[in-house]
């Protein structure tokens, strides 16, 4: 991964820490009443626990797909494809700035903001417009790309924090010091799923990248190096 691409995820991460912290302010509490426990087979397991079991399950699944394509974005495409959402390539996906997005997995839209994303993609007038990836034609970063498709992946599997009105929440709070006292406690709750997800899918990439990029480095220096009986 690049300078800027490491350089971009420490920026977000930091923002997301801060976001977390004036939350944890806002509430006056830190969600204990959350942290549930229910009884089952015997014994009590959180649902903390239970949310992280169903995390690192879903991670698992994510890298069997990605293995399986050898980590080529076009590979993985197809595979999004086939799951019933829309992959289009335009010739600048810049153009999603003027409407506050960025090109990579494009939660569903209403209103104006799907009305452009239609004109863009199909030059069609609609006005509601389903999940659906928006890139620039040529070569895609392959760690960019990843990070789109652990939220597609998670969004497919109904995981909190990553639906439309979260994800706006998320966007409209991150780069702003608006005060978090005028959201409602439903929006805040909200936000916390979606700063909560959004540190996941940053940090999926981020280890895939260590790992990755480590063990491609090792055959690389065995290669150069030669191997000797």
């Amino acid at each position: 991964m690049s300078l800027f691409k490491n350089l971009i995820y420490f920026i977000l991460s930091v923002q997301e820490k801060i976001l977390t912290k004036n939350l944890s302010r806002t509430i006056g509490i830190k969600n204990h009443s959350k942290r549930k426990k229910f009884y089952t087979d015997g014994c009590f397991l959180s649902l903390e626990a239970l949310a992280q079991s169903e995390k690192e399950k879903m991670e698992e699944e994510l890298l069997l797909i990605l293995k399986s394509a050898d980590y080529n974005p076009k590979e993985v495409l197809e595979y999004i494809k086939k799951h019933s959402t829309d992959v289009y390539f335009i010739e600048k996906a810049s153009y999603l700035n003027s409407i506050g997005e960025n090109e990579g997995f494009i939660y569903p839209q209403k209103g104006l903001k799907a009305l452009y994303i239609s004109l863009l993609t199909q030059g069609k007038i609609r006005f509601k417009t389903p999940e659906l990836f928006i890139l620039s034609k040529g070569e895609i970063n392959k760690y960019y790309f990843i990070y789109h498709f652990y939220n597609w992946y998670a969004f497919k599997h109904n995981i909190a924090g990553l639906d439309t009105e979260s994800q706006e929440l998320l966007k409209k709070y991150l780069f702003s010091d608006e005060n978090l006292n005028k959201l409602q406690l439903a929006d805040i709750y909200k936000l916390k799923d979606a700063i909560k997800q959004d540190k996941a899918s940053i940090e999926f990439v981020v280890k895939l990248c260590r790992n990755y990029e480590g063990s491609k480095q090792a055959l690389e220096k065995l290669k150069d190096q030669g191997t000797s009986i």
